[in-house]
């Protein structure tokens, strides 16, 4: 059974983690479909304009699970000549279509709340559209706490930012049900108040969002996870120091490599089995890992000996 080290709780087989991302994506498009059919027959016995808009654009957001899925999907097919770390960046790819997509629910929301200042528009049926409103509320969180969750499972940023979106959708709805309020109260003045709260409350889930994207299209990784991979390779047997590593994140796969420090007086065989047991120790103990490349460099011993006369190539600082 794979270790647990956070949000890459992803089976040991990277299949077995996009087949739990599909899953997700299947359950979740289901429920938003349930939760937006009831309000289209919510819509057809009530007539109401305002839950209609609100009905069409859970049904147009659901939509943002089909490049996410597709990207599941490719992040399946094996490695080649031109794609040599695979397809899984599609998936972060994806990830930045969903935000852009929430980043637009937002400026919608504000769009119509100033709109609804300078021509405000009727609200009917404020029953039947409170009813809508609270299913749209509660179906789109739930999907929301769900792919969120199974998000951090599998380490996919872009299912957690699809998370996100939903959860915009449910506060779409809210603003729907706040206007039916604000009319039942006699202060229809509240609609479009609320809404425009709700708005700049999601350009603050596209923050947090697109900060998510850019670390994973930038190649950034947590710090306490880098920390973690030296770590643990400096503790097998036979490694004398950790270096020159790095660590990525593609799509909800981790590559990884190091290089490590073993006595020089080692030989070739020896050598390599230390090095195996890096990689492996290092898979075992992160179930996102697909792949680490280790390099061993002697230990420095002999002062008269140059162990590393290339050195002028490496023109680029090591983090560590």
């Amino acid at each position: 059974m794979p270790h647990a080290h956070g949000h890459q709780q992803a089976a040991l087989d990277p299949n077995l983690a996009t087949d739990r991302g599909m899953w997700a994506l299947k359950i979740s498009l289901a429920g938003l479909l349930v939760t937006a059919i009831l309000q289209v027959v919510i819509v057809a016995v009530s007539g109401s304009v305002a839950l209609l808009a609100d009905t069409i654009h859970n049904f147009s957001d659901a939509l943002t699970a089909i490049p996410l899925g597709l990207a599941f999907w490719l992040s399946r097919r094996a490695r080649n000549p031109r794609y040599t770390y695979g397809y899984g960046r599609a998936e972060d790819l994806a990830g930045v279509i969903i935000v852009l997509m929430i980043a637009f629910s937002a400026f919608e929301a504000i769009r119509q709340s100033i709109l609804r200042f300078i021509t405000p528009e009727p609200i009917t049926n404020l029953g039947w559209v409170a009813v809508a409103a609270i299913i749209g509320f509660f179906g789109n969180e739930m999907v929301a706490l769900f792919r969120i969750r199974v998000g951090k499972e599998i380490g996919s940023a872009a299912l957690i930012a699809d998370g996100y979106h939903a959860r915009t959708d449910g506060f779409t709805s809210l603003a729907v049900l706040a206007g039916a309020i604000g009319v039942w109260l006699g202060y229809p003045i509240l609609d479009p108040l609320i809404g425009l709260g709700i708005g700049i409350a999601i350009l603050g889930i596209v923050w947090k969002t697109a900060q998510d994207m850019w670390h994973r299209m930038m190649d950034a990784v947590e710090p306490e996870l880098y920390e973690t991979f030296k770590h643990t390779a400096s503790h097998v047997n036979g490694v004398m120091d950790v270096h020159s590593a790095a660590l990525r994140w593609v799509g909800h796969r981790l590559w990884g490599e190091m290089h490590v420090t073993v006595n020089c007086k080692l030989s070739v065989l020896e050598g390599h089995r230390i090095i195996e047991e890096v990689r492996h120790t290092l898979f075992h103990n992160f179930p996102a890992l697909v792949e680490v490349t280790v390099h061993a460099d002697p230990c420095e011993c002999d002062k008269t000996i140059e162990y590393h006369p290339t050195a002028h190539h490496q023109y680029l600082a090591a983090v560590d």
